[in-house]
């Protein structure tokens, strides 16, 4: 092998090395926004089903009907 090509698949395997990295950073970052959203849809279920269980005040029509 020559050492243009040598150098030349290092090169390619630093740049995918740093792509791995980058995408690795990204999918930790995903993961965590997934787990808020998890935890905040839980809580607001959570609030629904506790606003269900108050009894509501009859609907009735306003007097000017």
């Amino acid at each position: 092998m020559s050492i243009d090509r040598i150098t030349a698949l290092e090169e390619t395997v630093a740049h995918q090395g740093k792509t791995i990295d980058e995408l690795s950073d990204q999918l930790t970052e995903q993961w965590k926004i997934i787990d808020r959203m998890k935890r905040a849809l839980e809580s607001l279920g959570e609030r629904l089903e506790s606003m269900a269980s108050v009894d509501a005040p009859a609907v009735t029509k306003p007097p000017h009907y």
